[in-house]
C-alpha cells in the first residue's frame, strides 16, 4: 500500500494538498473520503496530525445541507458518551453498525445487478431506508439503555415496529 496523500493546513485556515499542488475545500476532503483515496492532514506549523478535526468539519457541514443524518437527540447521546465507561463501547458499535450497513448495501447491489429496470433501483432504495430507520431506532434505544430510560425506549420501538408496514417516501 503506498503512502497517505498529505494535505497541509496552514495557519490562515487554507488546506493545501501536497498531491495536486493546490489549495482545495472539505467540499474536496470529502471528495477524497468518498473516493476512498487514503490521506492525513497535517498542521503545517505544529507538524500535528488533525485529519479527525477536518473529518469532523466535513461532518458538521454535510449536516448544515440538506437534510441531516444525525438527530440532535442522537449528537446528544455521542456527547454523553464521552469520558465515560462505554466511550470506547459506543464509538466501537458506532463504526462496526456501520460497516455492517454498508456490507449489505453492496451484498444487495450485487445481487440485484442483474435485475434490469428502474425496479431493481426502487427495492434497492426501500432497503436501504428500512436498514437506516432501523439502525437509528437500535442506536436511541442503546443510548436510552445507556441514559437509563431503557423502559421508555421499549415502548417507542414498539410503536415504530408497528409503523413499520407503511409506506414510506423513497430517497435516492
Amino acid at each position: 500500500m503506498s503512502e497517505p496523500r498529505v494535505i497541509k493546513k496552514y495557519p490562515n485556515r487554507r488546506l493545501y494538498d501536497t498531491v495536486e499542488s493546490r489549495y482545495i475545500t472539505l467540499a474536496d476532503i470529502r471528495r477524497l473520503v468518498t473516493e476512498k483515496i487514503d490521506f492525513i492532514v497535517v498542521d503545517k506549523k505544529t507538524q500535528e496530525d488533525i485529519t479527525r478535526s477536518i473529518l469532523l468539519q466535513v461532518i458538521a457541514e454535510q449536516e448544515h445541507q440538506g437534510e441531516p443524518l444525525m438527530s440532535q437527540d442522537f449528537l446528544s447521546q455521542i456527547i454523553r458518551s464521552y469520558g465515560g465507561a462505554m466511550q470506547g463501547v459506543v464509538g466501537s458499535y458506532l463504526e462496526q453498525s456501520l460497516k455492517l450497513l454498508s456490507a449489505q448495501q453492496q451484498q444487495m447491489r450485487e445481487s440485484m445487478r442483474g435485475i434490469m429496470g428502474g425496479e431493481a433501483f426502487d427495492s434497492i432504495a426501500s432497503l436501504t431506508q428500512h436498514n437506516l430507520e432501523r439502525w437509528r431506532a437500535v442506536q436511541e434505544d442503546i443510548f436510552r439503555a445507556m441514559s437509563g430510560n431503557s423502559g421508555a425506549g421499549s415502548a417507542q420501538k414498539k410503536e415504530r415496529d408497528d409503523d413499520s408496514d407503511t409506506p414510506r417516501e423513497k430517497r435516492v
